[in-house]
């Protein structure tokens, strides 16, 4: 390894969010608050590659050793986290700097290494896969904003607005609780696990109460039906979970939640708004996130497999056999498959 190149741990390094503020493609997942909430969740180990040291820290490519007896050893940048651009400057070479990161796989015996974008410096590497991520230009302000809204999501506004939903911002841990649980039943709707009740635990720990998000809650007579976890972080604001009880889905909650969530990073001065990560094959929220006059981005996902010595193409899973298994599972036991689940997937 060049002498130039350190593996550090983030989270030992107190002045790290002011480092990562210093790139362009800053993002929440590469904050400290972030890695720590996974890390504490999981248990993962962050094995950041940076080039300079902790006084002059000029490249970082963020990883994490998931270490996993049902699925492998394998380095991620990073887990659970839609995106997370390396940091490179344009003096620093990325080859090299990605060469070194493989000779230490290898010799850790990780099965892969995986960069959740990239596309900039793999210029001549086809992606793995890839998802759609879907931005906003807030500067623009809230009435240029909603000029440019579909028809439709100007109307499930309207219809939301019409039938009194009441949306509340709060950082508060009753607020996370009622997400939680709506979460649960969102999440076995679509046939997945819900992510253990530890992890919005340090989500609330770490981020939102220190005021680095937020929750938005929909209220129908009292009655929580809707709610959504946003986090701050620079200028960037993103929407990193949804969910919703489906027999309230005809009130259109989420679309005012949105619209409220919005407003609210405008009022606060927030420049970019993203609304996450889309797989292709869901069109339907695609469509509904374009339907917000959103820029569309392409996200490109690199996975090199150290067993076959070279990239290797993807396939998602996200439905299949095991939804349907999933959605007839009753909660409880659910709750208990993410619990153990989780941290194995990343």
């Amino acid at each position: 390894m060049d002498t130039n190149t350190q593996i550090i741990n983030p989270l030992n390094i107190p002045e790290w969010d002011d480092l990562v503020l210093e790139y362009p493609d800053y993002s929440l997942f590469h904050t400290s608050a972030w890695i720590k909430t996974i890390t504490e969740t999981y248990n993962y180990k962050p094995q950041f590659f940076v080039v300079g040291n902790n006084n002059s820290i000029r490249a970082i490519v963020p990883l994490i050793i998931v270490n996993s007896h049902l699925t492998g050893n394998r380095a991620i940048s990073l887990p659970f986290s839609d995106y997370c651009e390396p940091l490179i400057p344009k003096d620093i070479n990325f080859n090299d700097l990605f060469n070194q990161i493989l000779d230490f796989s290898k010799t850790r015996k990780l099965k892969f290494v995986e960069l959740r974008g990239g596309q900039k410096h793999f210029k001549d590497v086809a992606a793995s896969t890839f998802d759609y991520l879907h931005k906003l230009d807030l500067k623009t302000g809230e009435e240029n904003i909603l000029k440019k809204f579909s028809s439709n999501t100007k109307r499930n506004i309207k219809k939301a607005e019409r039938e009194k939903i009441v949306v509340s911002i709060s950082n508060s841990y009753e607020a996370i609780e009622d997400f939680y649980q709506m979460n649960c039943v969102t999440r076995k709707k679509h046939g997945l696990p819900p992510q253990p009740k530890k992890f919005f635990i340090n989500l609330y720990k770490n981020l939102l109460e220190k005021q680095k998000g937020f929750t938005a809650i929909a209220n129908h007579d009292g009655i929580p039906i809707a709610g959504a976890i946003y986090f701050l972080v620079g200028k960037k604001a993103i929407y990193k979970f949804g969910a919703s009880y489906m027999e309230y889905q005809n009130l259109r909650a989420n679309n005012i939640v949105m619209w409220t969530a919005i407003k609210h990073c405008i009022n606060k001065g927030y420049e970019e708004f993203c609304f996450g990560r889309t797989e292709p094959e869901n069109e339907g929220l695609r469509k509904f996130k374009l339907g917000w006059g959103t820029t569309e981005e392409v996200n490109n996902t690199y996975r090199y497999d150290n067993r076959k010595n070279s990239f290797v193409s993807l396939q998602t899973k996200t439905i299949g056999a095991h939804t349907r298994i999933f959605t007839n599972t009753p909660l409880p036991l659910l709750k208990l498959f993410g619990s153990v689940l989780y941290r194995h997937f990343g």
